[in-house]
């Protein structure tokens, strides 16, 4: 393998995704950014859900919200629902693995709140669950997505599809977008200097 090529063409398929990026996600994504920030404003809270790759970017997302960005400020409400063991091992023991995420929806979410499925398929079972369980409670509903959406474009208020098809790029790109969001919160919500 010549591991310069295959450096070089790395590089230019992340920077021709993240210039697709952000062609195509520019309007949806203010209009998340204005959805998380009515839904903190009137007390609700950010929730982020996913599995593997896509549980470790709910994680970092939420607890850069809660704790901070960019500056020290206020906490921001947001959790992943991927975090706590004995929730996950509980609910797919006693419930199965699809539940993991609905069941914590069902137990912590509240009209006006948002919930942010992370998926680079946007086919995961136990993400489309907790998708369905919010709606039905009247949360906002978003995703962050690749591949086309997947079966979350039908149940996301808030859709932001990654134009691409391999996940690392997806990822990658995901992973941007959520600290996008962080960063726009707190200038959005007066909490940081732009």
């Amino acid at each position: 393998m010549d591991l310069a090529t295959f450096f070089k063409t790395e590089f230019a398929e992340h920077h021709d995704v993240a210039r697709r990026s952000e062609t195509a996600l520019s309007d949806s994504f203010a209009e998340l950014v204005r959805a998380c920030v009515k839904s903190i404003r009137s007390g609700g809270k950010l929730m982020f859900f996913g599995n593997g790759g896509s549980a470790a970017d709910a994680q970092h997302i939420a607890t850069e919200l809660t704790i901070r960005y960019k500056r020290d400020r206020v906490a921001i409400a947001a959790i992943a629902l991927t975090t706590d063991t004995s929730v996950l091992t509980a609910a797919g023991n006693d419930l199965g693995f699809e539940k993991i995420f609905a069941r914590q929806v069902e137990a912590l979410g509240k009209p006006g709140d948002v919930a942010i499925a992370i998926s680079t398929s946007g086919k995961s079972p136990n993400v489309i669950a907790a998708l369905k369980q919010a709606r039905s409670m009247r949360l906002i509903t978003a995703a962050f997505g690749g591949k086309g959406g997947g079966d979350m474009a039908l149940l996301a208020d808030h859709l932001l599809v990654v134009p691409s098809n391999t996940t690392a790029r997806i990822q990658e790109m995901h992973i941007l977008l959520g600290q996008m969001l962080c960063g726009a919160l707190e200038i959005e919500l007066g909490l940081a200097n732009p």
